[in-house]
């Protein structure tokens, strides 16, 4: 007879396992074993919102061997995830296997290291019936939506959409951008920038044109731009203001779900999803060499800055041993966490900060190193000394213009000797200056106008919505990766590099639901569906009521949509295609049936011409002059092969483009990337040249 302990994941198991020891037996529940069927609604709306959970197909096999290991152990111990996901998959667990859930057979680790574990086992409680209530509203909320409005977009636009309580909404921000950048009209300004050595001094910087001595001027065409170069010929630059100073720059606080997300996009080029998945690994445990399984971070899923003493306390030891005492602050840093965060964990961090990167890298994959990287440096800098600049600030008077010039030097690098936050998009970098004194007379190096046109706001990338979203409280950080892959892999949005551009699909889609589901798509009604769910985990809030008050207005909106619709749908522009109908000479257009997209004739019923859907990238195969089409792996990765298959086996990851290689005349590739280069087909011809090129 033993304790059974059962995690959501075989490698946690397997981590926790070897903390244990003997008179454990630690299993998996592989996620969730009971949820709302995929195939009906499941909720009994006349009941109040009766859910009809069923376990998971193909599950029960497992549900089976859970029950039989339950009724031999001594106890069972419910061990899921440490948020309201993993408090419902033990709630649902306690209910197949016959458990009381007033009892105190609950667990929670916030790391998987000896110590957390211990701290778990140590401290066992009652399922949080709140948590559970909170993600049954969730869960609810969102089937409704998405299984009521989801019909409504496919029979209006196309067959196949679906609509989310979260996912509308993303869209929505996106397209709202669009809409921005479009309506924007750049406006002229110009710029006049000097660049001057002191008398004596070979050293050169650059300084701006800022006014005259009444104060700021705006230049608005080159004529105005002209005029004043035409005053400034011949005259004397002296620096008449000298203002110098200090200036201090703190580090970033540590990792929270939502940041972690955005600083991974910035530095690394991950997706949302990439992020979680490699941090859900090191969290579960991985086999270090020496070591054995271990989880190398706190959970990932979190919205608090809160740090324990422990892991201050190690980390300064480690900053006092590596860099010494002047790389210490005077006292620990504590991170203020934002109102209304639900601070039920720590910050993300090292599990061991003593653990550097470099002592695991044998033993962690690509991306699992990269992110502990990420994640390692971003804590022990936290609790770094400050970076100290000396700065300078210089006015140049030329007649009664005036110059500023300013730059920096560093004294003392501080947390920066390891680790700098990432920037969306990089701001202009201030340089050193030279040595520069009040009253000193400078040679003027060069001297020029520039036209410039203000900017239309830049189209989101994962990052900067992430952030969005964050800020206006829609949804929570732990589901911004699926939000993101959703929106992307039904089509609503389009990757442009980095960039998120919404497609006509997506543009439609917010169309119409802004004018028949305003709150759907509305910022501010989301956020204060999320403060209601909060205010159910805090027990505050009658979960049932909650359901109540959003559906009562939804059904009416959706009955009064239905009306106001009826025999209406919807054409999209991209959906045509240039192929014409060999049968009754239409143009074909793309459709989406149960098995993908297809190409149909629009005369349907009369005709029923279809096609297979081929996405022609325009450049001759190179083995036998046949089309290129675009093919999908079984893995959805996207390669190209000869349209000719199988008569011809040409396949390639890279794209073939329309060019050819000027040394030997064969076809030449496209390597993506972030920076992107052609190179020519035949290893032996070594050609290559740059996107730019």
């Amino acid at each position: 007879m033993s304790k059974l302990v059962i995690v959501e994941s075989p490698a946690k198991a397997k981590t926790i396992k070897k903390f244990l020891g003997s008179g454990y037996d630690v299993i998996a529940s592989m996620g969730h074993v009971r949820d709302l069927p995929e195939n009906r609604l499941s909720v009994d709306v006349k009941n109040d919102f009766k859910p009809k959970y069923e376990i998971i197909k193909g599950k029960e096999k497992l549900v089976q061997e859970l029950k039989e290991k339950a009724e031999k152990s001594d106890a069972v111990l419910l061990a899921t995830d440490p948020d309201r996901e993993g408090e419902a998959i033990s709630w649902h667990l306690a209910y197949i296997l016959g458990l009381d859930t007033e009892k105190d057979n609950r667990i929670t680790f916030n790391e998987i290291t000896k110590t957390g574990v211990t701290n778990g086992m140590e401290n066992p409680r009652s399922i949080d019936i709140d948590l559970v209530n909170a993600q049954q509203a969730r869960r609810i909320l969102d089937r409704l939506v998405g299984y009521k409005l989801s019909p409504f977009l496919s029979q209006k636009i196309r067959r196949g959409l679906s609509a989310g309580r979260v996912q509308s909404v993303a869209v929505r921000i996106i397209v709202d951008r669009e809409e921005e950048i479009r309506a924007f009209v750049p406006e002229e300004y110009w710029t006049i920038d000097a660049k001057f050595n002191p008398h004596g001094s070979r050293k050169v910087f650059g300084a701006t044109f800022y006014g005259d001595t009444n104060g700021k001027i705006k230049i608005s065409d080159k004529e105005q731009a002209d005029g004043i170069l035409a005053e400034l010929k011949d005259a004397e630059y002296r620096i008449v203001k000298m203002k110098k100073g200090t200036r201090k720059k703190s580090p970033a606080p540590p990792f929270i779900t939502s940041t972690l997300q955005q600083e991974a996009s910035r530095r690394l080029g991950f997706q949302a999803r990439r992020t979680m998945k490699a941090a859900q690994e090191l969290y579960e445990g991985i086999e270090i060499s020496g070591m054995g399984a271990v989880g190398l971070i706190t959970y990932m899923r979190t919205d608090s800055l809160r740090i324990s003493e422990d892991a201050i306390k190690d980390a300064g030891d480690y900053i006092l041993e590596r860099w010494g005492k002047k790389y210490l602050p005077d006292t620990p840093r504590h991170f203020k966490t934002k109102a209304g965060a639900q601070d039920g964990h720590e910050a993300i961090r090292p599990s061991m900060p003593n653990l550097s990167p470099d002592k695991v890298k044998d033993s962690l994959t690509n991306d699992q190193y990269k992110l502990y990287k990420l994640i390692w440096e971003r804590f022990i800098a936290c609790q770094m000394s400050n970076c100290l600049q000396s700065t300078t600030q210089a006015d140049i008077q030329a007649k009664d213009y005036i110059f500023k010039a300013s730059g920096y030097t560093v004294t003392f690098d501080g947390y920066t000797v390891l680790y700098e936050e990432g920037r969306d998009e990089e701001a202009e970098r201030e340089g050193s200056l030279p040595v520069l004194e009040n009253g000193m007379l400078l040679k003027m190096k060069e001297l020029a106008g520039n036209q410039h046109f203000t900017q239309p706001p830049p189209r989101y990338t994962e990052a900067s919505l992430i952030k969005a979203l964050e800020e206006n409280g829609i949804g929570r950080p732990s589901t911004y990766a699926a939000t993101i892959s959703t929106i992307t892999g039904r089509e609503y949005v389009a990757r442009e590099g980095k960039a998120l551009k919404p497609t006509e699909l997506g543009e439609v889609s917010t169309k119409l639901m802004r004018e028949r589901f305003p709150k759907i798509v509305n910022i501010k009604f989301t956020a204060q569906v999320e403060n209601d769910l909060d205010s159910v985990q805090s027990g505050k809030t009658d979960w049932i009521q909650t359901l109540h008050d959003f559906y009562g207005d939804f059904e009416k909106t959706l009955k009064q949509a239905k009306e106001d619709m009826q025999g209406v749908k919807i054409q999209l522009k991209e959906d045509e295609t240039d192929i014409i109908c060999e049968k009754c000479g239409r143009r074909m257009v793309i459709k989406t049936g149960r098995f993908g997209k297809f190409i149909a004739c629009p005369g349907y019923p009369e005709c029923k011409n279809i096609k297979k859907l081929v996405q022609e990238t325009g450049a001759e195969c190179p083995k036998c002059g046949g089309k290129v089409i675009v093919k999908k792996s079984k893995k959805g990765r996207i390669f190209y092969g000869c349209s000719e298959y199988p008569n011809c086996d040409f396949i390639s990851w890279d794209e073939p483009s329309t060019e050819k290689c000027p040394r030997c005349g064969k076809t030449l590739l496209k390597k993506k990337g972030k920076h992107p280069k052609y190179y020519c087909i035949t290893p032996d011809c070594g050609y290559e040249k740059t996107e730019e090129e």
